[in-house]
């Protein structure tokens, strides 16, 4: 018996020898290995189990850093997972920069320096609700331009110029070069977006050849679409997917394709982010916790994407389309680290689970201090500088462009023409608004469009003169996924004008451009207030100490904040979020300025500074539901195009018609559940395949109608079913009085088109509930009766 303790004693000293030796040569810069093993991942030689925490640089002040690495090392995590986005580093084409706060190997060193691996994610498209999904907008100056594929030799020529930038910053720091970089990603999601094995082979080459010649490269796509195509062998497959995801579903096609793979959830989805004007969203503790330790006791490696998502500062905040749906600022995530830096109970349950799967000789990191937060007592902001008196130099063009072809990346921009006299009134009719307008005659708002809603028209009024023309364009973010992504800026078309008989083109504008750094905003002339319409105000607020706070601006309209010189980002008073987060280290002990930006119009200049986040107050400027009050819809005279009944179980599911159908208004009629008595109906993606076999192109889709939705516990509205986010879903109500079968969801396809048949995918979490049994189909060319 005491021979048995020894050796047991032996075994375990000898364990945690090698773990306090390979965290000593992971801060000591031993040259090391990491590869693909059977069934396993090896650092050095030895199986290693990934437990990463995703963090992103850019939505952290580089002061925080180290606080926040040491937070997911707190939370068991052994390597962080971080993002580059190339517009980040290359905001004007050839002007790189990797210094300051933009100085990623200073954070990968600063996490070697706390005894942390690294995976690298450098793009060049990365996604992450980050503005054009990490594209500098630049490239839009290209007319015809085409990215993610080979197909525009310009785009892969700069793609690769970026990629040998990040190779001579981080290639030294590969693990095999005395660094801590066990991985690298090529390309992000591509299947989502295409399936051109070429593209990605090119892609793959020019990582490689950026200097990341040594190191394990990988790439992630979902368990549905993973093998759209194919990769070299030296690239490693990793798969995505959210709280409560079936893990053994989730890898069941890949263990086939890949026996002997090592199996890793490179984006284990801890949250999810939010949109303006839709609901604040969150997952559980439970769902998260339990695909969690699913995953941990089989073995398989994860990032939890996000530990910590920050703030996105700036006019860094991305968009989803179809249907446009801008990001907030927050990137708060519902994560298991705040956006303060705060702990969370979800850090807890993570802490409390992966201290039980550590490696012998492993120990959780101490849980640093919390930064000290501040509340600011409310302060008003006295000074104003209308827009319209302070006007940047104007540039002339006979038609109307989009904002990049004045060289402008972001903010806010005016187009400023002349009509002629009317005697009747007339309908100005502005194409492709990207993407909250406010239209002016003589100086006077006549109304908004907004993308969201697909405005695109406005009364003007007859006038026995000339009318100044001014239409004000605020860019919120651009597409960062799917096909969308290429989004152009301001007005992306023509504006016409039409008297009812004839349609003019108008023409001969003067534009002004209004950027988005600060150097800009300080030029404003600043006065007493004095009149309503967009303007600048300014403030001071005086502090005795300095901490984090919230900004509350829940009694502004639409815009940006500066402090101190740093952009806070944008704010909406639609919610949900209705604060900004400053960070204390750029606050500063006596007076503060701050400038405020308002497109639209403040019900009250004042500012308080809380302690706490209100992320989840929402105001909404039109009604959130896809059915108006008292619609009914009426099929009883109706022939559906089909009638069937959907296989049990998790996957995609295609469906054939017996031959071409036509129409532009789709209808799809749930009438009961795979459950006996579950009154819900959910879809997560809905798919059109066209009469070429290929599916259709859903960007002119519009949800008209939807008997029933979940917008208020949660948020699963109608139009979920094509925003190309499969962990996503459309919801019949399922708080208070829940609506029985038949559920209906009629989408306008924009334009007459024909079909071979649909796709359909149920929810992809671990619950059946709302899976669909039995079906009717409706397709017609005009719309329903109501």
């Amino acid at each position: 018996m005491f021979k048995k303790l020894l050796s047991i004693l032996f075994l375990l000293l000898t364990f945690h020898c090698f773990g306090q030796q390979d965290a000593e040569k992971n801060r000591s810069g031993f040259k090391g290995d990491f590869t693909v093993g059977k069934n396993e991942f090896l650092l050095n030689g030895k199986p290693f189990v990934i437990r990463a925490g995703e963090l992103h640089f850019p939505r952290i002040p580089k002061e925080y850093w180290d606080h926040r690495i040491k937070l997911c090392k707190a939370m068991g995590m052994n390597t962080i997972c971080i993002y580059l986005f190339w517009n980040y580093h290359e905001e004007q084409e050839n002007k790189f920069d990797f210094s300051g706060s933009k100085d990623v190997a200073e954070f990968v060193q600063l996490v070697q320096q706390n005894g942390m691996y690294c995976i690298v994610r450098p793009g060049p498209y990365a996604c992450a609700e980050w503005d054009m999904g990490g594209l500098p907008w630049w490239l839009l100056k290209k007319p015809d331009l085409k990215v993610r594929t080979l197909e525009d030799p310009y785009f892969m020529e700069r793609a690769a110029k970026y990629l040998k930038e990040v190779g001579k910053q981080l290639a030294p720091l590969q693990i095999q070069n005395g660094g801590n970089i066990i991985m690298v990603q090529v390309e992000n999601e591509y299947a989502a977006f295409g399936n051109s094995s070429e593209y990605m082979e090119a892609i793959r080459k020019a990582v490689r050849g950026s200097g990341f010649d040594k190191v394990q490269l990988f790439r992630c796509d979902w368990s549905s679409t993973f093998n759209e195509y194919k990769v070299n062998a030296d690239v490693a497959t990793t798969l995505n997917f959210g709280a409560g995801s079936d893990v053994e579903k989730q890898f069941k096609a890949f263990k086939k394709m890949h026996p002997e793979a090592p199996q890793m959830c490179s984006e284990y989805w801890t949250g999810w982010f939010d949109n303006w004007g839709r609901q604040h969203e969150t997952r559980s503790i439970s769902s998260f916790i339990g695909s969690l330790k699913d995953m941990l006791d089989r073995k398989i490696s994860f990032s939890l994407y996000m530990a910590h998502g920050g703030t996105t500062f700036g006019q860094w905040g991305g968009a989803n389309a179809p249907p446009y749906s801008a990001m907030v600022t927050s990137y708060d995530y519902n994560a298991p680290i705040g956006e303060q830096g705060n702990t969370t109970d979800k850090f807890f349950a993570v802490r409390n689970l992966l201290k039980n799967y550590l490696l012998p000789g492993e120990k959780l990191g101490e849980i640093p201090a919390p930064i000290s937060t501040i509340a600011i007592p409310k302060f008003e902001l006295i000074e104003q500088a209308p827009i319209f008196e302070n006007l940047p130099r104007g540039k002339k063009s006979e038609k109307i462009q989009s904002m990049e072809m004045f060289d402008q990346g972001w903010g806010r921009i005016i187009y400023r023409t002349e009509l002629a006299p009317g005697k009747v009134k007339r309908k100005l009719l502005i194409k492709e608004v990207h993407d909250w307008a406010t239209v002016f005659i003589d100086g006077k708002p006549i109304g908004k469009m907004d993308r969201r809603r697909g405005d695109n028209s406005l009364e003007i009024p007859s006038s026995a003169s000339s009318l100044r023309l001014d239409i004000l364009v605020e860019a919120t973010g651009r597409v960062n996924f799917g096909e969308a992504i290429i989004d152009r800026k301001g007005i992306t078309d023509v504006v016409e004008l039409s008297d009812g008989n004839t349609v003019t083109e108008l023409k001969n504008w003067t534009v002004y451009s209004f950027p988005v750094d600060y150097a800009f905003q300080k030029r404003a002339k600043f006065g007493p207030k004095s009149k309503d319409g967009p303007a600048w105000y300014r403030g001071n607020f005086e502090l005795a100490q300095t901490g984090d706070t919230f900004l509350d601006m829940s009694t502004w309209g639409k815009g940006m904040v500066w402090v101190n010189g740093h952009n806070m980002g944008r704010f909406w008073k639609i919610g949900p979020q209705q604060t900004l987060f400053v960070p204390g280290v750029w606050l500063k002990k006596g007076r503060n300025e701050i400038i405020v930006l308002d497109v639209d119009k403040p019900l009250e200049t004042v500012i308080a500074g809380l302690k706490e986040p209100i992320l989840d107050k929402i105001n909404p400027d039109q009604s959130l539901l896809s059915r108006s009050k008292d619609q009914n819809l009426n099929l009883s005279a109706e022939k559906p195009v089909l009638q069937g009944s959907f296989a049990e179980g998790n996957g995609w599911q295609e469906i054939r018609f017996d031959k071409v159908k036509k129409g532009r208004y789709f209808c799809l009629e749930a009438l009961n559940a795979q459950t006996a008595n579950d009154p819900l109906t959910t879809i997560a993606e809905l798919e059109l395949t066209g009469i070429d076999g290929k599916l259709l192109s859903s960007l002119k889709w519009k949800v008209i109608y939807a008997d029933s939705e979940e917008i208020t516990a949660a948020n699963h509205a109608a139009d979920r079913v094509y925003d190309k986010q499969e962990s996503t879903f459309w919801q019949s109500q399922s708080v208070g009085d829940k609506p029985q079968h038949p559920h209906q969801l009629i989408i306008d396809l924009g334009e007459e088109v024909q079909l071979k048949g649909f796709k359909y995918l149920p929810r992809s979490d671990k619950s059946k509930a709302g899976m669909i049994k039995d079906y009717r189909i409706y397709l017609k060319t005009d719309n329903y009766n109501f």
